[in-house]
């Protein structure tokens, strides 16, 4: 037994296989819900009478909860066991998804949106921890991560598909039993197929940082939620946000070596560059998701499910560039990749821009198809980037501190780029203007995961 963490003996190649089949399905499961609810709202908003405001919440409540709780959901996984807590979400999810689908009112569905909200940041940082600890040589690691990745793009292009299959004929409420028997699967694969890890230092828990890091994540999102619809609230939140995260920080510091977020972790530039490429490429990546199907939406050039449909590309060519990336990052270097990988996104979304509203949309599909393969180059390497240069038994915490990075990215992102669509009359222009605001973020993130790799043969710096 490993001194530095208790972990239980498992089978090697077998059960690596069959433990990556079971993380991919619970990542799924979660990535699934998301992009399935998004083309059912217009149902839900006709049965139920919902209004907009209602309507966003019942999308956004399963973001808010989510963002606030992946902080807990990391220190939980490395305190009390990533198998454990990754069971617990699957559980949890599943039985939240159970209330989405019986919810007798708007409200109580977006209650059960927000308890999903929970499952999933109990899920995601303890299915990427596990990864971390199952795969320990940096080679293999990348490679499983190629494929952990792979399986948000999967999600991305079966969402739309079984929404559209699935809402016309049983109704809306399908969309979230659907989710019901995979997830009792996810908890029966992961009893048997995930071996148990924890950090043995058992580090209390922190109830202060707890407490200021989700105030601080929390208001940061509903800044960006509100941001065009309420600018006073998004005024007041991010001014909370702020003074919590100063606070947060100076907690933190007096903790230690038992803080929740170890100060530590955040001077290892590789995590820290990891981190701010993360955040642009979902800045990029969700903000034109959000923007493009509103464009062609409004102008009359495609409807929703024809919109669904045109996204293929990416969501295609990301499922299967993602399983190559931790390969060509090992043939070429991890700096090559995912620099390269950053920048061709940011080449995809000037493409999409020019070529968006045209009558024909090929120059858009072929943006679509570059931010895809870009998506799919950099995505499961900076993962790995990330992880492996932080100590097993902190596992948890960073792949939680990842996901918030992944989440803060996607949330701005699709608050800024949708502004700048609105603020220049939406449109060919709005869509232009947009898309270039994506894609500079694309290339300041491509510079810094040049730079923070720049040392990386001199060998990774754990703490």
């Amino acid at each position: 037994m490993n001194n530095m963490l208790r972990r239980k003996p498992f089978a090697m190649r077998a059960s690596q296989r069959f433990t990556l089949l079971t993380l991919c399905l619970t990542v799924m499961i979660a990535h699934l819900d998301t992009f399935i609810v998004n083309l059912g709202a217009r149902a839900i908003g006709d049965h139920f009478d919902a209004g907009v405001d209602e309507l966003q919440w019942i999308v956004d409540s399963y973001n808010l909860v989510y963002a606030v709780s992946l902080l807990t959901g990391g220190m939980l996984a490395d305190i009390y066991g990533r198998r454990r807590i990754l069971m617990a979400g699957a559980l949890i999810f599943t039985f939240a998804s159970l209330i989405c689908a019986a919810a007798p009112s708007a409200l109580v569905l977006i209650c059960g949106r927000a308890l999903t909200g929970v499952g999933g940041a109990l899920m995601i940082p303890a299915s990427l921890a596990i990864i971390r600890v199952v795969w320990d040589q940096p080679g293999e690691r990348a490679r499983a991560l190629g494929v952990w990745a792979a399986c948000n793009g999967v999600a991305m292009a079966l969402g739309p598909s079984l929404g559209g299959m699935l809402i016309p004929w049983f109704g809306w409420r399908s969309i979230f039993l659907v989710v019901v028997p995979f997830g009792l699967l996810a908890v029966i694969m992961a009893g048997y197929a995930i071996p148990e890890s924890s950090d043995p230092r058992r580090r209390p828990f922190d109830a202060a940082a707890q407490v200021l890091g989700a105030l601080a994540l929390g208001s940061f999102t509903y800044a960006a939620i509100s941001a065009q619809s309420a600018p006073r609230a998004m005024t007041a939140a991010l001014i909370v946000a702020v003074l919590s995260a100063v606070l947060f920080i100076v907690v933190e510091r007096r903790k230690g070596s038992e803080a929740l977020v170890s100060p530590d972790i955040l001077t290892v530039r590789q995590f820290r560059g990891a981190m701010i490429a993360t955040m642009g490429m979902t800045f990029g990546g969700y903000g034109m998701v959000f923007v493009l199907p509103l464009a062609w939406q409004s102008s009359g050039r495609l409807d929703a499910a024809a919109s669904a449909a045109a996204l293929l590309p990416m969501s295609l060519v990301f499922v299967l560039v993602s399983p190559l990336s931790g390969a060509l990052s090992e043939k070429l270097g991890i700096r090559v990749v995912t620099s390269g990988g950053v920048t061709l996104m940011g080449i995809g979304l000037l493409l999409i821009g020019l070529g968006g509203l045209q009558p024909n949309l090929t120059l858009a599909e072929l943006g679509l198809a570059v931010t895809g393969l870009g998506l799919g180059l950099g995505s499961g390497p900076l993962s790995a980037m990330a992880v492996g240069h932080v100590s097993a038994a902190r596992a948890g915490t960073a792949a939680a501190l990842i996901n918030v990075a992944r989440i803060s990215g996607a949330t701005i992102g699709v608050a800024i780029l949708g502004a700048c669509y609105a603020a220049t009359g939406g449109g060919q222009d709005g869509l232009l203007v947009s898309m270039i605001a994506g894609s500079l973020v694309q290339f300041a993130g491509a510079g810094v995961a040049w730079m923070v790799t720049r040392q990386e043969a001199r060998g990774p710096a754990r703490i």
